[in-house]
């Protein structure tokens, strides 16, 4: 097991900041009863609990291998893909709920979601230079295929629900592409991706920003207020529903 260097910082400030983002959102779900808008709470406070508990093992070294790459031995924290791998979906979840998505645009998109991460998980294993740098390809077309499916389809099915939801929807859509099209250039740029402009200190406090973002910072635009989420929990005249 390797142990975390002076990057171990940003790993405390995640561990913290997704700490709070559970706390609170647990707040905000209190005296909700209705089940369909306890869906967003609960799949909200999963994402931070679970990413509270990766950055933990990160920042005590427990999430931290070394891969042989090119006969040098290359850091890979393996827990923040264990992260993405669990919240990433419930992030769709939460967008597909919002816009009354069916079944089968949710799994389009979790199927795109989790083929992504796994072939990022091959990338960041792979001990060849050249053969890593394919895969972070294959990973970053998955991405942008389903951010094809998320403004088009998606965003199609959010047009039926009131003003409201669908400007709430339009918000988080677009934080949620700012965002992930910044992981894999952080992945490239970083120690990962072998070219190393960013050393493994900046490297992992870019994740760590992008990561309180992408989470907290959505799930607090997401709960702020419970009568739009009333409102896109309520059927719509075309049925489309995530049901």
């Amino acid at each position: 097991m390797a142990t975390p260097g002076a990057e171990s910082l940003w790993l405390w400030i995640g561990t913290l900041g997704m700490t709070v983002g559970t706390l609170y959102f647990i707040g905000r779900g209190r005296g909700v009863r209705d089940p369909e808008m306890q869906k967003f709470y609960i799949a909200t406070i999963f994402i931070t609990t679970i990413a509270a508990s990766m950055y933990l093992l990160m920042a005590t070294g427990f999430g931290l291998i070394q891969v042989n790459v090119a006969g040098e031995p290359l850091d890979i924290y393996w827990a923040r893909y264990a992260d993405w791998v669990f919240t990433t979906p419930l992030l769709l979840f939460d967008l597909a709920l919002l816009a009354g998505a069916n079944r089968n645009t949710i799994a389009t998109l979790v199927g795109l979601d989790v083929f992504m991460i796994a072939t990022g998980v091959i990338a960041a294993l792979e001990p060849t230079p050249a053969y890593r740098i394919l895969w972070w390809g294959i990973s970053t077309g998955a991405l942008l295929v389903l951010l094809y499916v998320l403004v088009g389809t998606l965003s199609e099915q959010a047009r039926t629900k009131s003003a409201e939801v669908a400007s709430l929807f339009g918000t988080l859509r677009n934080l949620t592409i700012a965002l992930w099209l910044l992981y894999p250039v952080v992945w490239i740029l970083g120690t990962e991706g072998t070219i190393g402009v960013l050393p493994l200190y900046w490297e992992t406090a870019a994740f760590m920003v992008l990561d309180l973002s992408a989470k907290v910072g959505f799930g607090v635009l997401l709960l702020r207020s419970r009568s739009v989420l009333e409102a896109a929990t309520k059927p719509t005249a075309t049925g489309a529903t995530a049901d």
